[in-house]
């Protein structure tokens, strides 16, 4: 049905709705014919009517051409709204370097525990915690009073055996006398000095003579208490055997101590804590073997500790203790590092966080880990050649493929095979899976060793959560 407009002398417009079943039975009946009365409907119409009907229209046109022209657009999107999304990681290239995790304990290079010999209270304290000293210096006093008695009582004892050895001299020497002035007599009268009385002098010499001996050893073992009690006597001064820091001091001053059974402890001194410090570190036995390449290679050592977080610093490795220590079935082996502490930033007892650099290359294509252990979970995203690496077919054919006479050589060439590790690509929608090779491993990242990947590809390594 179309619609016509006639001009007319009335207000408005004439308008004639007809069809073409009409316009061929006017043709046939001829313009006279009343059928045209019959299928003619005349009505009018407002002048402003075809301007209002125009702008619906227009309207109506250009939401057509607009749904038709964001259909494509819209069936696309929901064709990607469909499609899953994927998280991926960038292949780099540079260098990578192996380390070894570890925590330790920072101790001096040398501590000196300073104990007490003798027994009594203090009375004098010169020290106190992180005092630096002085070889020699005075650090404390215990009550010398009854040790300065005992070092004049035996100095008393020695002079009194000093004076009894020369009394026993002095008579040793007049008895030898007596036996000269006998003999001298006897010489020139035989009857004037009988042999008795001869004998008498002989002896008394002897006698005397063992007596100094005698007095002699007195006045040793006299000269031997003197030299305990003077001692003793020392040790009542306590003095630093070595130029450092007191990191510890365990007496105050009127303490007593008792030295009968066991030393007392009364104070830890650091002599190098300036300088350097040790870091005790406990590594498991499998990194040893790297640790002990590392330090033939004097690689470096970085920690850090928790009171300077943003902080490194560095070390080297000492000394790779051999005794080993086994707790609940795992072996550890002590390990000592080395470092400067010029700021004293380190002191006895941190905490560290040691990094051992055992292994470095150059220049190398590395993945991420992160899509070393991706896994796709779900076959209908994976390309069709690839189901086989998921629902293990592969190996299952190549283990019935070489089942039976193998040689070692093959069983471990298929080993390596069957350990052939993956990662995933996105091309066209599906993911591809690509065979490589990892070497060196650091924390986010393994050196590729073989496989077709080049610095800048996109590895997925997970499935984004919408």
């Amino acid at each position: 049905m179309e619609l016509v407009g006639l001009p007319c002398r009335l207000p408005g417009s004439l308008v004639v709705l007809r069809d073409s079943t009409w316009q061929r039975s006017m043709l046939a009946a001829g313009p006279n014919s009343p059928i045209s009365e019959h299928r003619l409907l005349f009505y009018t119409v407002p002048n402003d009517f075809m301007p209002k009907l125009i702008k619906p229209l227009l309207i109506l046109m250009a939401l057509v051409c607009v749904g038709l022209l964001s259909y494509r657009p819209a069936l696309n999107y929901w064709k990607l709204r469909n499609q899953p999304s994927w998280l991926t990681a960038r292949v780099v290239r540079g260098d990578a370097v192996r380390m070894i995790n570890s925590t330790g304990t920072v101790q001096p290079v040398l501590s000196v525990s300073i104990g007490s010999f003798v027994s009594g209270p203090i009375v004098e304290l010169n020290v106190d915690f992180n005092d630096e000293v002085r070889e020699g210096d005075l650090l404390a006093r215990i009550d010398p009073r009854l040790f300065a008695a005992n070092v004049a009582r035996d100095k008393a004892v020695l002079a009194t055996r000093e004076a009894e050895l020369a009394r026993i001299k002095s008579d040793l020497q007049q008895a030898q006398n007596d036996l000269r002035r006998g003999e001298s007599l006897q010489l020139s009268n035989q009857n004037f000095m009988s042999e008795f009385e001869m004998d008498t002098l002989r002896f008394a010499c002897q006698g005397l003579a063992a007596q100094v001996q005698s007095a002699e050893a007195g006045i040793m073992q006299a000269q031997a208490s003197l030299e305990n009690s003077q001692a003793n006597f020392e040790y009542t001064e306590i003095r630093s055997p070595v130029d450092g820091i007191v990191i510890d001091r365990k007496i105050d001053p009127g303490q007593t101590l008792a030295a009968q059974f066991q030393t007392p402890e009364l104070f830890i001194i650091a002599p190098d804590l300036q300088k350097q410090v040790h870091v005790l570190a406990s590594v498991d036995e499998a990194d040893i073997g790297l640790l002990l390449r590392a330090q033939k290679e004097e690689r470096p050592v970085t920690f850090t500790v928790d009171a300077y977080p943003d902080e490194l610093f560095y070390g080297e490795i000492e000394q790779i203790r051999l005794s080993s220590v086994n707790v609940q079935n795992v072996v550890t082996y002590p390990v000592i590092v080395t470092a400067t502490n010029y700021e004293r930033k380190l002191l006895p007892g941190m905490t560290a966080s040691l990094s051992f650099d055992v292994e470095s290359v150059a220049d190398v294509v590395k993945i991420p880990n992160a899509a070393l252990r991706f896994y796709p979970e779900d076959m209908n995203y994976v390309a069709p050649e690839d189901h086989a690496l998921l629902d293990g077919s592969r190996w299952k054919s190549q283990d019935a493929a070489h089942a039976g006479g193998m040689t070692a050589e093959e069983k471990t060439a298929a080993q390596r095979l069957k350990n052939t590790r993956h990662v995933w690509v996105v091309e066209e929608g599906m993911l591809h899976a690509v065979e490589v090779t990892t070497g060196l491993t650091e924390n986010s990242y393994s050196v590729l060793v073989s496989g077709s990947l080049e610095a800048g590809a996109e590895l997925v390594t997970a499935l984004e959560t919408k």
